[in-house]
Parts: structure tokens; C-alpha cells; sequence
């Protein structure tokens, strides 16, 4: 049967209308509901549409501690030192290193006394004169040579026994140490002798000759230049000045047009060209960016290429490496690896990467990052020889205060690192996390995040800024579906669970509160100090800690000499009320040796060639 349309019509609206009456729902309310919906969507598009992402902070306060405390807390970290030297002396001296578990030693840097060198400026500084007196024992001693077919680390050699020497004696000034650190630096020159300049892995220091790969490392072949520049102000010896020069026009000449004006992890020793494109402030890689900065603040600011060269780092990772996690919006840096498609980000996150804070407050401390004419800079000129998609981050970042910029992506990197310890059972840090980014989690550029939170009227910290508490979700997941639960809420899951008593996070904690006066900074490193004095100390010194992410570490048989000459030094010096170590004064080296500003004489530039 057929019937008129508008019966049908008619017959379907009752009948409708009659069910939602009986099931409670009026025309009034459906009404209500639509008009509800449509203020619901003008709001999105107006409002949060515009802003992208919503990024809440916390609310944290840190009690008022006096002066006094924080002395006492120095004096803590003063003792620590010396009950793992003490260790070293008893049981490992004149040998390299303690294992402070077996209370044996062992040599894996030469057999030169490393952690006695590594350590005589962190002891003056901390008045411990008869341990020091005891430590120049090795520094006359030593014979700078070794067995045939054995060869030297050029590496680990320069930053951490030359780097000893040299600031030992601009503390001292004990002509003794000028004199090893000249002979050190002459033995080790051989590396040099190849078509770039750059060092080869290794010296054999009997023979005279250099060994190893001709592709490096970036940071194997680049972190040197504060060192031999030193040596050479002191020594007034040309051939040293000229392997630190030579580092700096290799990397001002380098074609670096594809890697946005970075440097990539590893090079061609002979043609001082770039090998690949791994972009990386990690393992590999770290120092070497590290040294553009310090050489240029060591030379009294002059050096006008490596600020250029500092400049186009920082603007790369800034505008493509640094990213916010998408849950706790944890700011972070990653590395980039080339793939068919084109670089991608690994969203690894590395402990040796958590000095990056602490160079971007160090920079924002000392460069007129806003104001860059006045050392003849245009900062949007520098991105003229890159490609177009580089140049339109330079214009991006030249919209924001770019000393703003620079401390506020320090500030969160830090608070990033510190979490990555306070979020784990033992309150020690990782290795590497990786963050659950991308897929199908949102990937999110800081760099856009900052431009959503400029135009959503800068409401509250800039994204990744804002402090945030530690996890407090469950650390002992009972399987495989509330382990993912766990990683997803927290943002990231632990790669290498090792804690290697590494300096980087205090070491930006410790510039941080120089720079900004913030007293959370010191309170981060007090929770760190604590935590290895529970799970890392030994009846004769300090251990690497394995499975810091559980309720069960396991320490081991390691100590390194940067524990002594790194990790703690900084603490000591992030608890002191007295100014040590003023950071427009003295410029640390990647082993966190001072070095003292100065500048060239006229008759130094003509001779040495330098600017």
C-alpha cells in the first residue's frame, strides 16, 4: 500500500516524538543540546583550536633554607670526595682508577695517576691540601710514554689529564704543571699529522706516531681547541695555538648547507668534511658543540667565527630537535638520523645530552643574544647559505626574545633531566629514555608549541617551562599491559638503565642557579647528592648503579674519574654561598676544568695569526 508522503511525513515525527517523550527527552532538550553543541564549537575554533596544546603546571615550593644549611650541604659533598679519593689513594693510587668494589684497580687511561690529575683542582678548590700535596706526587712522576704498540687516547687524554694540569696551574700558578702540561700536550701532537688537521683516536707515544680510523668522531676531534689555545697562552708556543685555530676554520668551512648549520656525529679526517648526517648533543658528539661557546667566551669574546658557528647550532636544535612529550609535556632533545624519507627524530633522550641546559643559560649569561649587532651580527643572515626550510626557523626565532628563548629551553631541559631521576625508585637517572612520541602519540615541535602559547596570549610558563612533580604512577607494574600504561602515563620508557655517577645534570643545575638566582636548582641537586650517598656509596668509594629503575639496583665495580672531578665538584660548588668559580671570569672545559677569560696581545695575533 502507497501513502501520501506527508501523512508519512506526519505519522514519523509522532511517532518519534512519542518515543522520546516516554523515554524522558523533550524537543526542549534536544533544542538545548543542539544550541550547547554549537557554543562548544565556537568556543574550539575560537579559542582552544587556536592555542593547539594545553600545558598545566604544578604548584611546588621549597621551604626557605639558610645559608648555613647550604654550607653544611657543601661541606657533605666535601666529605664524599674524600671518602672516595681516600679510597682511590688506598687501594688504586698511582694507578687510574678504583673499582670500589673489589677494592682493586685498574689502568684504562694510560696508567697516569688519572683520577689523582683529574681531581687536584676540584681539592684545591675544597682546601684539601694534603691530599693535594699527595697528588702532585704523580703529576712529577709520571713518564708520558708507554709500551710499544700501545697507544694514548687522544680524547680522554686531553680533557681529562691535560685539562687537569692546565687548571691546576691557573689556580696555582706552580710552574711544574705549565711545564707537564706543555710536555703532555707535545707528546700527544702527533694526532695532528694528517690532511685536515683534525686528530686521529690515538698517539704511540714511544714511537711518535699517530694510529687510528680516518673517519672520527665529532667529539674525538673536536674537543681540544680550549685546551692547546691555553697551553699555548702560557707556553707562548705557536704550534699549540695553531691546532686549536685549525679546528675553528675546519668547522667555519665546512659544507654544512644540508645539515642546517650543524655539525654531524662523524667526519672524514683527510678532507675535514662531514661523513653523515646524524645530528646529534649525545654521546659522540656533545663537547665538540660544547667548545664553539667556551672557546669563544675563553678568548674574551673575539673569536667572532665560533659564535656564528655557536648560533647556527643552537638555532638547529632549537627550531628541530627539541620536543614536548605528549602527556606530562616534558621538554626535551633528541637526535636525528638520515632515512629514505629524510631526517627523522630518534626521541632518544641521553643523560650525556643534560649539559645542553647548561650551555643555553651559560650562553644566555654572557652573548647579547638580544642585541647581536653589537658584535656585528645579523642573526637572520647567518641561515643565507642554508636551505629555505632552515631559514624560515631563523625568522621564527628572530620573532621571540632570543635570550628569553634560549633560558627558557634551558630551564625546561633541566627540570626534564632532574625528573628523569626523580621519577625512579632509587632517585638516579637513567642513561638513555626514550620518549613516547610519534606514531600514534602526537609529535610535538617546542618550537610550534611556543608559537601556539604566543598566540593564545602567553598564558602561564611557556610550554615544557612551567614545574612539574615526579611521576608517581606504578613503579612495579604486574605485566605487560599495565607496564605500557605505566611507560604511556609517565611518557617514556627506560633504554639503559645505568646511572654512571655522570655530571651533566648537576652540571646544569649548577649554572642554572648561578645564572638565575632560583633556588629550586640547588634543592634538584640536593635530592641528587642524596640519592648516591644511599644507593651508590661503597665502604671505600662510590659505584655505577645498574637498574635504577627498580626497587632492586645493583651497583658496580666502577668508578670514574669524572665522579671526582665532575660530578661532585659541581655539587660542591652549586651548595657553596661563595661565588668560586664566576662564570665571566673562568670557562669550564667538557672535564669541568676552569680555564681562566684572557685575551690576546697585539704581538700574540701577529705572531699566532689569531683574530
Amino acid at each position: 500500500m502507497n501513502f501520501p508522503a506527508k501523512l508519512l511525513g506526519n505519522n514519523v515525527v509522532t511517532k518519534a516524538s512519542s518515543l522520546l517523550r516516554h523515554g524522558g527527552v523533550s524537543i526542549r532538550h534536544i533544542v538545548f543540546a543542539f544550541a550547547l553543541s554549537i557554543a562548544l564549537l565556537v568556543l574550539y575554533f575560537n579559542y582552544f583550536r587556536r592555542t593547539g596544546y594545553s600545558f598545566p603546571v604544578d604548584v611546588i615550593h621549597y621551604g626557605p633554607v639558610t645559608p648555613e644549611v647550604w654550607t653544611d650541604r657543601s661541606f657533605q659533598v666535601r666529605d664524599a670526595f674524600l671518602h672516595a679519593y681516600h679510597g682511590y689513594e688506598r687501594f688504586a693510587f698511582p694507578n687510574d682508577e678504583l673499582r670500589p668494589l673489589s677494592n682493586t684497580s685498574i689502568n684504562n687511561f694510560n696508567g697516569w695517576a688519572v683520577t689523582a690529575v683529574d681531581s687536584l683542582d676540584t681539592m684545591h678548590m675544597m682546601g684539601l691540601e694534603q691530599e693535594y700535596k699527595r697528588a702532585m706526587t704523580a703529576v712529577h712522576d709520571t713518564n708520558f710514554t708507554l709500551p710499544t704498540n700501545t697507544r694514548v687516547p687522544f680524547f680522554e687524554t686531553v680533557i681529562r689529564q691535560l685539562g687537569g694540569l692546565l687548571s691546576a696551574y691557573a689556580l696555582t700558578n706552580d710552574d711544574i704543571l705549565r711545564i707537564r702540561a706543555d710536555q703532555l700536550g707535545t707528546i700527544l701532537a702527533p694526532a695532528f699529522e694528517t690532511t685536515s688537521g683534525f686528530p686521529k683516536y690515538g698517539v704511540n707515544t714511544v714511537r711518535g706516531t699517530s694510529d687510528g680510523s680516518l673517519v672520527g668522531s665529532l667529539a674525538e676531534i673536536a674537543s681540544y681547541q680550549m685546551e692547546y689555545a691555553y697551553l699555548g697562552k702560557i707556553t707562548g708556543k705557536k704550534e699549540h695555538v695553531d691546532r686549536a685555530t685549525t679546528a675553528t676554520r675546519n668547522f667555519f668551512n665546512a659544507d654544512l648547507r644540508q645539515h642546517g648549520g650543524m655539525y654531524p656525529m662523524y667526519w672524514n679526517i683527510s678532507s675535514g668534511q662531514a661523513k653523515d648526517a646524524h645530528l646529534s648533543v649525545g654521546a659522540a658528539s656533545d663537547s665538540a658543540h660544547e667548545y664553539i661557546l667556551k672557546q669563544y667566551l675563553m678568548t674574551a669574546r673575539k673569536d667572532k667565527a665560533n659564535l656564528e658557528m655557536y648560533l647556527r647550532f643552537t638555532s638547529h636544535v632549537l627550531n628541530n630537535l627539541m620536543y614536548i612529550s605528549p602527556n606530562r609535556h616534558l621538554l626535551y632533545v633528541t637526535d636525528s638520523k638520515l632515512y629514505r624519507t629524510g631526517n627523522r627524530p630518534t626521541h632518544n633522550f641521553e643523560h650525556l645530552s643534560c649539559f645542553f641546559p647548561g650551555l643555553l643559560a651559560l650562553g644566555a649569561h654572557t652573548l647579547p643574544l638580544n642585541n647581536l649587532e653589537e658584535v656585528g651580527l645579523n642573526f637572520t643572515a647567518l641561515a643565507d647559505d642554508l636551505l629555505p626550510k632552515h631559514k624560515l626557523g631563523y625568522e621564527v626565532l628572530a620573532s621571540f626574545d632570543l635570550k628569553d628563548l634560549h633560558l627558557w629551553a634551558a630551564e625546561g631541559l633541566a627540570q626534564t633531566c632532574y625528573l628523569t631521576y626523580a621519577d625512579q625508585p632509587t632517585g638516579l637517572g637513567p642513561d638513555i629514555i626514550n620518549m613516547l612520541s610519534g606514531g600514534s602519540r602526537p609529535e610535538i615541535l617546542w618550537m610550534d608549541a611556543m608559537q601556539d602559547w604566543r598566540t593564545s596570549g602567553r598564558i602561564g610558563p611557556p610550554p615544557g617551562v612551567g614545574d612539574k612533580h615526579p611521576w608517581v604512577g606504578d613503579r612495579t607494574p604486574r605485566n605487560a599491559r599495565e607496564r605500557e600504561m605505566a611507560y604511556a602515563m609517565r611518557d617514556y620508557y627506560v633504554k639503559n638503565a645505568d646511572y654512571q655517577l655522570r655530571p651533566e645534570t648537576v652540571e646544569s643545575l649548577y649554572i642554572l642557579y648561578r645564572v638565575t638566582g632560583d633556588v629550586k636548582w640547588r634543592h634538584r641537586g640536593w635530592d641528587i647528592f642524596q640519592a648516591i650517598e644511599k644507593e651508590a656509596k661503597t665502604p671505600s668509594g662510590y659505584a655505577n648503579i645498574d637498574k635504577v629503575d627498580t626497587y632492586d639496583p645493583q651497583q658496580l665495580d666502577v668508578m670514574p674519574s669524572f665522579f671526582l672531578a665532575e660530578t661532585l665538584k659541581y655539587l660542591y660548588l652549586l651548595f657553596q654561598e661563595d661565588d668560586l668559580v664566576p662564570l665571566d671570569k673562568w670557562v669550564f672545559n667538557t672535564e669541568a676544568h676552569p680555564f681562566p677569560v684572557f685575551e690576546w696581545t697585539e704581538e700574540e695575533k701577529e705572531a699566532y695569526g689569531v683574530l
